[in-house]
């Protein structure tokens, strides 16, 4: 494998870029290699600069459910573009992305499209402050809600890969209203109410953490949630940016038989374009601008592009629900493949998986929060994520992210990813 051209752009990148990036974790600092560039994407494989094939476990991070460019949502968007590609005036294509995601997901009677999950996440807290009246918020360690500055405290993602989980920039003042509690931890989360409970506007959860590795709340702990923020009089906010549309129809929401107050959107709703939303119920969202006195605005928020995007991928998943089904046979083919490699060779690792999402930690601890994450040998993953790039497989580039399974994929292309696992993770056996 030569990355030649790659290395050659990427120096030019750092000239004007800082990084040489637009989003830290693509540096691909975490795996100790400079990233590959990549020309275009065709089903399950993506192709770089220096023509190098991989099977694309990343995805996007996770819209392109249905694959690159899939010809249905292609032929969409070059619909669209010959009509105008913005206008920051109301179209009819943003109205029936909005009507579908409303008849199929049950906890929400509106929504607001805006333009990336940071943006989703920051409203639905805003308007989550001036529906309750109270200042404080909950989030928990390891769960990663975009860059807002409210939310950048014990992040997951690439502040945790970077080793930054309190960013620089972000005012004490501004943080001040903000308590991090524990994931999976009921004891911990009654503390906190008991202390804050009258003051708490809203625990902000992803009910599948995808940016510390693939982590799912227990049903136990979930349930708690949604009792003790209804005894409080808290909302209860569902960041599905990630798990929205993608482990089940409805969301994670309707594996954990739990209704939210909000709900934050993006990724696939998007179909692959930048993208967020946030919904909830009625008497909620009637008092967002300029219904009500909560003021959010975006010119670019419901764009053609990005609703067409998203309407035509929404409404293929909805036609056809079989994707599921085989979304979580092959999800369930590969972690189980992995997992007996594992055990042929006498290593230890651990793993997560909810639907076509999965994990593969370097740890012998099971991983139920942040900090046991943390114990991951994050030298292992960077030696294994390189041998599996040198092999044809594109995983994510950060032992804290989620691996992707999309419909494209077939079971030749599981079969190829479990025979190259094999032959890397002897790779790391025997150097590590």
């Amino acid at each position: 494998m030569k990355l030649e051209k790659s290395t050659e752009l990427f120096q030019e990148a750092k000239k004007v870029m800082p990084g040489g990036v637009n989003s830290p974790v693509r540096a691909f600092s975490s795996v100790q290699m400079d990233p590959p560039f990549i020309k275009k994407g065709e089903g399950t494989y993506i192709y770089d600069e220096d023509g190098n094939q991989y099977i694309d476990y990343v995805g996007s991070w996770g819209p392109l459910i249905l694959g690159h460019c899939h010809p249905e949502v292609v032929k969409g968007l070059k619909e669209v573009v010959e009509t105008g590609t913005s206008f920051g005036a109301p179209t009819e294509i943003e109205i029936k992305t909005a009507q579908l995601i409303v008849e199929s997901i049950p906890s929400i009677d509106m929504i607001r499209m805006v333009n990336s999950g940071t943006e989703a996440t920051m409203t639905a807290l805003r308007l989550a402050r001036g529906y309750t009246g109270r200042n404080k918020i909950v989030k928990f360690n390891g769960n990663y809600h975009g860059h807002s500055d409210s939310l950048l405290i014990k992040a997951g993602s690439g502040a945790l890969t970077h080793g930054v989980p309190n960013s620089p920039g972000v005012p004490e003042d501004v943080v001040k209203n903000t308590i991090t509690a524990i994931y999976n931890d009921i004891e911990n989360i009654e503390e906190i109410f008991k202390t804050y409970g009258e003051d708490i506007a809203a625990v902000i959860v992803e009910p599948i953490a995808g940016n510390m590795g693939v982590v799912p709340l227990t049903q136990e702990f979930a349930d708690r949630l949604r009792s003790i923020t209804e005894a409080y009089g808290s909302l209860l906010i569902f960041d599905e940016v990630m798990t929205g549309f993608r482990v089940a129809f409805e969301g994670a929401q309707s594996l954990y038989n739990i209704k939210p107050d909000l709900t934050c959107y993006g990724k696939i709703i998007g179909g692959g374009l930048p993208v967020g939303a946030f919904g909830g119920k009625k008497e909620i969202m009637s008092k967002l601008s300029p219904m009500g006195p909560v003021y959010q605005a975006g010119t670019l928020s419901g764009n053609p592009l990005a609703m067409m995007a998203g309407y035509t991928t929404l409404k293929i998943l909805k036609e056809n629900p079989q994707i599921y089904k085989d979304l979580d046979r092959r999800g369930q083919i590969l972690a189980e493949g992995l997992k007996s490699i594992v055990e042929e060779l006498g290593m230890k690792a651990s793993f997560n998986r909810v639907a076509s999402m999965l994990c593969m930690f370097f740890t012998d601890k099971p991983v139920v929060n942040f900090e046991a994450a943390l114990t991951s040998d994050t030298d292992k993953y960077a030696l294994y994520f390189r041998e599996m790039l040198k092999r044809g497989v594109y995983l994510a580039p950060s032992q804290f992210e989620a691996t992707f399974i999309n419909a494209a994929m077939g079971d030749e292309e599981i079969k190829k990813t479990l025979e190259a696992a094999k032959e890397a993770l002897l790779e790391v056996k025997r150097l590590g």
